[in-house]
């Protein structure tokens, strides 16, 4: 499984507007609606179950990266977006210091093997410091699929 197997390129925010961590999750969620990937009348059963998920503990991993996830009936396989905060949010970040990277990842409750494949290979990613760093410094979308498409080539 790479990245690009499960983000939505068109789900792929470059200048996420989001100031709270909901409506970070919101602002995603909404554009995995845009993307087709999930329906609009689960949008808010999705963030409401992402909220969920983040009240037992915090999706803020550190070095300015979230990676907000959730499982949930309304969603086909595995679905992921991709957001850059310029500003930074909030995430209760275990370093304490604001997230500008986010990960959302979606799954379906029967496929945990898939979401664990896919939690697995975000983190694989993000260990690297520099496709964190260029990452936050991307100011298009296509520029954030570039690295992304990078990342799945170093990891075969």
């Amino acid at each position: 499984m790479h990245l690009m197997d499960f983000i939505r390129t068109e789900a792929i925010l470059s200048d996420l507007k989001a100031e709270s961590a909901r409506d970070a999750v919101d602002e995603m969620v909404g554009a995995l609606v845009k993307a087709k990937a999930i329906s609009a009348a689960e949008r808010r059963k999705v963030v409401d179950a992402i909220m969920k998920r983040e009240k037992k503990g915090t999706t803020g991993f550190g070095n300015g990266v979230a990676i907000p996830h959730a499982k949930h009936d309304g969603v086909d396989g595995v679905v992921g977006a991709v957001a850059r905060s310029a500003a930074g949010v909030e995430f209760a970040a275990l370093d304490g210091q604001p997230a500008h990277l986010f990960f959302l990842l979606l799954s379906n409750p029967e496929k945990p093997e898939d979401h664990l494949k896919a939690m697995e290979h975000i983190f694989r990613s993000i260990k690297n410091d520099n496709l964190r760093r260029f990452m936050c410094q991307a100011t298009t979308r296509e520029e954030l699929v570039d690295l992304l498409r990078e990342a799945d080539e170093e990891h075969g």
